[in-house]
């Protein structure tokens, strides 16, 4: 079974290919994931796998380790675009999130000053104020809505909490008018036996009023391009994904194709 993609807090810089040369945060251990999603195209591979070990990085230790890779890239005169949260799992789930970005915004403006910091999030912790405060105050508050249809939510992203809605999640997204940046995998396939697609007109025209109501800043839209742990997935062209993402753009969206 697929299992975890980063071993430890602090990795890269890798090249992301939304995002440019980011440095990378892990809130989860190291050695687990620890999500409230459970997504059929998940890099990290299925919640099955347990939480690991390790436990989660405390706030010390994530300032520490981030420090030190600051100062060793300072010094050696790398470049860097962004700061991202990301990892084996969903960061805002670390119960000193927001203590950690703000100890990430202090030391960019130490060391990286036109740094971005980013924040991959699947959007289940908007009704936590805390979390709320500290998305406001990153550069990109990237936040996932694979489908506005509830029945293809529960069935792409599978989300552990049975209060989770897409309702719900939109209404969370729509704090955020001009800043949250939207970030829809689209994909087809099937999972045991059922039939998933999220790129059906019925599906489109439903995340396009879902973007009426949230107002975002823009739009990322892609596709899967690495192994999923469910295999009967499949990767949609970036011609088709042009020709949706030009729907969006005829009324006034900045999307981003990936």
């Amino acid at each position: 079974m697929q299992t975890v993609l980063f071993h430890s807090t602090i990795f890269g810089p890798i090249h992301s290919r939304r995002l440019g040369t980011s440095l990378g945060i892990n809130l989860s251990p190291a050695d687990g994931k620890v999500c409230s999603f459970d997504c059929l195209y998940c890099e990290a591979g299925f919640n099955a796998q347990g939480p690991g070990k390790a436990g989660l990085p405390s706030r010390a230790d994530v300032a520490r380790l981030l420090e030190e890779k600051l100062v060793q890239m300072s010094s050696a005169g790398e470049r860097l675009d962004v700061i991202t949260f990301s990892g084996n799992g969903e960061p805002t789930m670390h119960p000193d999130f927001e203590g950690i970005i703000d100890d990430t915004i202090r030391l960019r403006d130490k060391y990286f000053p036109e740094v971005k910091i980013s924040v991959l999030s699947n959007a289940t912790r908007l009704d936590r104020p805390d979390v709320v405060r500290a998305l406001r105050r990153v550069d990109n508050n990237i936040l996932k809505l694979d489908s506005a249809i509830e029945s293809t939510v529960q069935s792409i992203d599978r989300p552990v909490s049975p209060s989770y809605s897409a309702e719900k999640a939109i209404e969370g997204i729509a704090q955020f008018p001009g800043q949250a940046i939207i970030q829809t995998m689209l994909l087809r396939g099937q999972d045991e036996g059922k039939a998933i697609d999220n790129t059906t007109p019925e599906h489109i025209e439903a995340l396009l009023e879902a973007c009426r109501r949230i107002k975002p800043r823009s739009i990322m839209l892609y596709s899967i391009d690495r192994a999923t742990p469910c295999r009967t997935l499949e990767k949609v062209s970036r011609e088709e994904i042009e020709e949706i993402a030009s729907r969006f753009r005829a009324e006034g969206f900045d999307v981003q194709v990936n």
